[in-house]
């Protein structure tokens, strides 16, 4: 039979060997690692985040999150200072590592290559050529001009298109992702296991904006989940207010006292997004229709009706070369188009 003093050798031996597994600073192991729990925020907030958020980002939200960090080193242009915040909301929404001046550096950097490469190629390649096709070049120069004037605009909005087409693909899963929240905390009443689960079973974009209301909690951006959730619930206040709804919904089952009454609130919380989502989908549909049908005829049927025309322009027009109709028909008219 073993002493009192082999036992208590065993226990502190096998007791600092699984403090030490833990992570746990106890009397007996003080030099043992901190827990996970105390990593400071800057730590956890930096090299992580840009590992799984590298992961998830659109390939092409990457190339534009690159474009514009590059035009604001190569130039500086500060945008308005009242869309400044909505540039920044734009922003957040797509999860960019940019800032409102790059997004406006990039904005005019690419109409200004433009306009440089159609003078180089445009006429001064030409006219050092000596060609004789002067007006070649005088014909790309002013196209490039125009190009250049056209495109500032929507380069402008780009961060506001991608923030756009963000919402729309997490508005998509937005039906499935109450689903399977709801469906977790039938069983058990945790939200912040739920929204885990919820993340771990969707696909981008919607996955990345719950893993970043947990990952608020972790970094300690926010004391409760509830506070993280309501903080990313607010920026959909203005598109999806029936996925607000449903997730305070889910939210009060949390504080209800009887079971019956708990999974009633997740069972409405569910009807409320199937419903709204419906008639939502219903005015969507209507209200396309108008849109399509003025883009078909003006961007389709007119183009095509205008090909009939064009041997009387070449007759009465001899000045129209075959490359004015190549870069009208075949450059500008699908880029207008899309």
């Amino acid at each position: 039979m073993a002493s009192g003093d082999d036992l208590e050798d065993f226990k502190k031996r096998y007791g600092q060997r699984l403090d030490s597994a833990l992570g746990v600073k106890t009397y007996d192991n003080p030099d043992a690692p901190s827990p996970k729990g105390e990593e400071t925020s800057e730590e956890t907030s930096t090299s992580d985040y840009d590992k799984f958020r590298a992961v998830y980002l659109p390939k092409h939200f990457s190339w534009y999150e690159r474009a514009c960090n590059t035009a604001e080193k190569i130039f500086k242009i500060k945008p308005d200072k009242t869309k400044i915040p909505k540039i920044e909301e734009a922003i957040n929404t797509c999860h960019l590592n940019v800032t409102p001046t790059g997004v406006m550096s990039f904005a005019m950097l690419v109409p200004a290559i433009i306009v440089l490469l159609s003078v180089i190629f445009g006429w001064m390649v030409p006219y050092a050529l000596a060609n004789g096709e002067r007006q070649v070049g005088v014909f790309f120069v002013v196209f490039g001009m125009l190009a250049a004037v056209a495109v500032m605009m929507p380069l402008q909005k780009m961060v506001f298109f991608l923030a756009n087409s963000w919402r729309m693909k997490a508005s998509n899963q937005m039906v499935l992702c109450v689903f399977y929240i709801v469906t977790y905390m039938r069983h058990t009443s945790n939200l912040e296991l739920a929204i885990d689960f919820a993340a771990e079973h969707l696909g981008p974009p919607l996955s990345l904006d719950l893993k970043k209301v947990i990952w608020n909690i972790e970094t300690q951006k926010f004391d409760s989940v509830k506070e993280s959730l309501d903080d990313y619930l607010e920026s959909w206040r203005e598109f999806n207010m029936e996925f607000i709804e449903s997730m305070h919904l889910i939210e009060s089952s949390l504080y209800e006292a009887s079971e019956g009454r708990r999974v009633d609130a997740l069972d409405k919380s569910l009807r409320v997004m199937l419903d709204e989502t419906y008639e939502k989908m219903l005015h969507y549909a209507h209200n396309l229709k108008g849109p399509l049908t003025t883009l078909h005829m003006l961007g389709v049927i007119l183009p095509i009706l205008g090909l009939v025309i064009l041997p009387l322009v070449v007759s009465f027009m001899p000045e129209v070369k075959w490359y004015h109709l190549f870069m009208l028909y075949n450059v500008a008219l699908p880029i207008a188009v899309f």
